[in-house]
């Protein structure tokens, strides 16, 4: 009698509380929409996507194949961004200005496009290099020259949406990605053989990839295992909010309000990376990061998986450093894995404005020792000289083994970031001690502008990410040894 009673209520508030979630809704898209109408107006590389490879095609095609549709992408975007360029967009700082220093098509290699690069001698070993969300496969050049100067031979794919236009990155699905991590192992194995080392280089949303392709080759006998994952930065973790980032996007169904479809719109003056950014791309990576996190969980987790090799800031504002030990590092089986940190710059005095305990949230997360694999934090100690060095905890337990790294933090740096691991000081682009003159038109990590807001064409704040790594003769030290460990002791580079 009493449920009897009660039903017709419970239906009445279910029913008002679901009218209120639907004003909810359509109040935030509303107020989405009309948010999207301020700012910058989106620019012909903002609204034309070149028509990419789809992911059946990639899965049927061969590396040349691949290859050849990217060149027609490539000419695409030369005939309908480049040559239909306003008069008011061909300016030095626009990368899409046939006559900009920062034109790709100017350089003597575009590195937006995929690339291979064979050893001297006959391969000992083979590597696929993965880049990141919005990025292109020159983030991951100075690594690939590592293997190939050991006698690998490397592969590095464009993922589809990238290296073209940001537009690319409005309609691109991961599986597409997916597909093409595949099609680039295939032509890995061509190259060096079945009988030799595979390793995976991932960055960022490469370094997702990487951990989906390993997860997939654990039940499918076709798929090449790798012998080993080497992830910077890797992209495992996913925020509360961008499981959301979709709907955001919702009101771009309308024309008028087209530009709700970004999450930014800003000048595009980096020759290799997005600096606008649309809301799928974050809604797919959140897709690609969610469905690892349920494979991690379930089942089996990460067992089965190669030895991992992960270098990771921790401090980092575009992936959660917690996730890499939680979802990954706390289930890895024992097998020789390694986890790289790189700890905020503990002798900067900055009083109350530093924030002495960050960081301590990955550590806490890692399980007690003796752990089932090694910690590496890169560090120093407040009140000293500021010189790093590097705190190994062993796997299995074990004292500690400290030493000195050489190196200190440059100037007024803080920390590392997400973007900074690959690179290292030197790097034309990104490097914070670039040899002159610029290679790429311009030098973004040698600049550390100070001055009134709107002084420059670009945003202050997008000048001061740190995006290199003073310390990646660590990184390269890391590497050689693992690849010495995987080719037995020897191999046929330096």
């Amino acid at each position: 009698m009493l449920t009897r009673r009660f039903k017709p209520r419970l239906r009445r508030v279910a029913r008002i509380v679901g009218l209120m979630m639907l004003g909810g809704l359509v109040t935030f898209l509303v107020l989405r929409g009309v948010q999207s109408m301020r700012g910058e107006p989106l620019q012909p590389w903002h609204k034309h996507a070149p028509d990419e490879m789809s992911r059946r095609a990639v899965d049927k095609a061969g590396w040349e194949d691949y290859l050849s549709h990217e060149e027609r992408v490539m000419q695409e975007v030369w005939e309908k961004v480049t040559q239909e360029l306003p008069e008011s967009a061909r300016v030095a700082v626009n990368r899409y200005y046939e006559n900009s220093p920062l034109h790709a098509a100017n350089f003597g290699m575009d590195w937006n496009r995929s690339f291979v690069m064979m050893p001297e001698g006959p391969p000992v070993g083979a590597v696929v290099l993965l880049h990141g969300l919005t990025d292109s496969p020159y983030s991951l050049r100075t690594v690939a020259e590592i293997y190939r100067d050991h006698g690998f031979v490397a592969v590095a794919p464009r993922m589809p949406g990238h290296g073209t236009t940001p537009a690319g990155l409005v309609r691109v699905r991961w599986e597409t990605w997916a597909a093409v991590v595949r099609l680039a192992v295939r032509e890995a194995v061509r190259l060096a053989g079945e009988d030799v080392p595979l390793h995976f280089v991932g960055y960022s949303n490469g370094g997702a990839l990487a951990l989906d392709y390993a997860l997939d080759a654990r039940s499918d006998e076709e798929l090449p295992m790798p012998t080993r994952l080497v992830l910077f930065s890797p992209m495992i973790g996913v925020t509360e909010l961008a499981r959301f980032a979709g709907v955001a996007g919702w009101p771009a169904v309308f024309p008028a309000f087209s530009k709700a479809a970004w999450s930014s719109v800003v000048p595009e003056f980096n020759p290799f990376k997005y600096n606008s950014f649309p809301i799928n791309g974050a809604r797919q990576s959140s897709q690609l990061t969610r469905s690892l996190q349920r494979r991690l969980a379930r089942g089996e987790g990460a067992g089965g998986l190669p030895p991992v090799l992960t270098f990771q800031s921790k401090v980092d504002a575009t992936t959660s450093t917690v996730a890499v030990a939680q979802a990954l590092y706390n289930r890895l089986p024992d097998n020789g894995s390694e986890l790289v940190l790189f700890d905020l710059n503990r002798s900067l005095v900055l009083g109350p404005l530093m924030r002495r305990d960050a960081g301590l949230a990955v550590m806490q997360a890692l399980p007690p020792e003796p752990r089932s694999f090694a910690v590496s934090l890169v560090t120093n100690a407040p009140g000293e000289s500021g010189d790093v060095y590097v705190v190994h905890t062993p796997a299995h337990g074990g004292p500690d083994v400290r030493r000195a790294l050489g190196a200190a933090f440059p100037p007024g740096v803080v920390s590392l970031s997400h973007v900074a691991l690959p690179f290292p000081s030197d790097d034309p682009l990104y490097g914070f001690e670039p040899p002159e003159p610029p290679e790429f038109g311009v030098n973004l990590g040698a600049i550390s502008p100070r001055g009134e807001r709107g002084a420059l064409v670009v945003s202050l704040g997008s000048l001061v990410r740190m995006s290199s790594n003073p310390f990646f003769s660590l990184v390269e030290e890391k590497l050689s040894e693992a690849i010495r460990a995987d080719l037995g002791g020897t191999d046929s580079g330096s």
